[in-house]
């Protein structure tokens, strides 16, 4: 490779390591942004007392519960 090649590969190599550390930035939300990061429907899991609800209901549905909870029949006599 000639001299001249191998700089301008280096000088891209150099702009792309650049851009990509350009995307790295942190930027934390603002006063007016975190009303909204604050709402219930923002949260992973969403509410607890819905969450825990929908399971009984399909707990009875199905006749069986597992996989989230303690176990017990359909009859609500866990």
């Amino acid at each position: 490779m000639s001299h001249l090649h191998q700089r301008s590969l280096r000088a891209i190599g150099a702009l792309l390591a650049l851009a990509s550390l350009g995307g790295c930035a942190y930027a934390p939300p603002q006063a007016w942004e975190r009303g909204n990061l604050a709402r219930p429907e923002m949260t992973m899991g969403g509410d607890p007392l819905d969450q825990r609800f929908v399971q009984h209901i399909y707990g009875s549905k199905e006749n069986a519960s597992g996989g989230y909870g303690v176990g017990g029949g359909g009859c609500g006599c866990n």
